[in-house]
């Protein structure tokens, strides 16, 4: 099995990988494919192209119905750098708080003086700032890691609130007693010194803060904003902080018009830099990887339904992946028919438009099913495993 890496992968992540597997630098000829912020929009995706992973969250550089359609699963690495960005945001929120910066480039320009000590009680004032402790932060997102933001808020002494429509149990039971859940933006937006944002760039977030969200903000608040650029509108940002509505936007993502602005903290998508995000999102992404090419289970899918059918029960496995029409499901039980008492276990799932149909079976199937299968309108990829 053919490994392409379109970025430099941890090699903790690749050395999870069996002999089974090689990586080769002609990725357009791999198997499957791991990466990081390589942009895949034009990328010419080959036939026997199985899966991409990406090592990290945000999936913006991936075509996922491109993939989809082509029969390839794409998966990404949810909470495996959680942590990482975690520290970022709490550093950015410091940051923020205390003119660190400015004191450390005061210093730096005054490097000549030799009573700088001396100095510096004078120029000191000049990079005051104030505590975050007992402070209000919202955090709108609680995702793995809106939720540890959250917690290490909580720990720090903050009221903090939390926003998430979509919130799982497994999210809500991670959450220390003391965080508010509210589903009023409103009064987040009132009542907040902080507000962090964790949420994907879809198009109903699209520019979520714009002037109508800047309206509604208590003066002075400090915005965070370690998700994607794109959810805060850049003209209307910049009104806010010429008005002093927004004191400073920590930001991550500083395209060229936010980093010409004042009193913008612009750090370059440092979020999950560390040594051990980088290992563990490619741990992460080999395993699932795996999993999938030699069991067909999917797990952590971006395009397609998340399918385990766990431990082989039978001598084939048989893995569908379609793109839904009303006569599928009744095209693909015609086709199995003759193979209708051997089939030991199925799970089905559909996902938008894509579906995928998974069989464990106690014979082989014969060339001529899997060809009357791959006929069927919608069926993108069979894998017989």
């Amino acid at each position: 099995m053919k490994i392409g890496c379109l970025n430099n992968i941890s090699k903790i992540g690749l050395n999870m990988f069996t002999n089974n597997y090689q990586v080769i630098e002609d990725t357009k000829n791999s198997d499957i494919i791991l990466v990081r912020s390589f942009n895949m929009h034009e990328y010419d995706i080959n036939e026997n192209l199985l899966a991409v992973a990406r090592a990290g969250a945000g999936v913006n550089n991936i075509p996922l119905d491109k993939m989809a359609d082509a029969g390839v699963v794409a998966f990404n690495t949810p909470g495996a750098n959680s942590n990482g960005v975690k520290e970022i945001v709490l550093a950015g929120m410091l940051l923020a708080s205390r003119d660190i910066i400015g004191g450390v480039n005061w210093v730096k320009n005054n490097l000549g003086d030799e009573n700088i000590l001396k100095s510096i009680e004078k120029a000191k004032k000049a990079f005051a700032g104030t505590e975050i402790f007992g402070k209000t932060i919202s955090i709108i997102g609680l995702g793995e890691v809106g939720g540890k933001v959250a917690n290490s808020c909580l720990d720090l002494g903050m009221k903090v609130y939390g926003y998430d429509p979509y919130m799982s149990e497994k999210a809500l039971k991670a959450l220390k007693p003391g965080i508010e859940i509210s589903n009023n933006l409103d009064k987040l937006y009132e009542e907040s010194d902080f507000i962090s944002l964790h949420i994907p760039l879809l198009d109903t977030t699209r520019h979520m803060f714009n002037k109508e969200v800047f309206a509604k903000l208590k003066p002075g608040l400090v915005l965070l904003n370690f998700s994607r650029d794109q959810l805060v509108k850049n003209e209307d940002i910049k009104v806010a902080i010429e008005a002093n509505i927004v004191a400073k936007y920590v930001t991550d993502f500083p395209n060229h018009f936010i980093a010409n602005l004042n009193n913008v903290i612009p750090i370059p998508h440092l979020g999950a830099s560390t040594k051990e995000s980088e290992d563990n999102c490619a741990v992460m992404a080999a395993k699932q990887l795996m999993t999938y090419v030699e069991r067909g289970d999917i797990i952590n899918s971006v395009n397609f339904p998340n399918v385990v059918l766990g431990e082989f029960n039978g001598v084939n496995r048989l893995v569908i992946l379609a793109k839904v029409n009303d006569e599928l499901t009744n095209r693909l039980d015609k086709a199995l028919k003759p193979m209708e008492k051997a089939i030991v276990t199925s799970v089905s799932k559909v996902r938008k438009s894509y579906a995928v149909y998974s069989y464990d079976l106690n014979q082989k199937i014969s060339e001529d099913i899997t060809n009357t299968i791959n006929d069927i309108e919608g069926v993108l990829k069979i894998r017989i495993i």
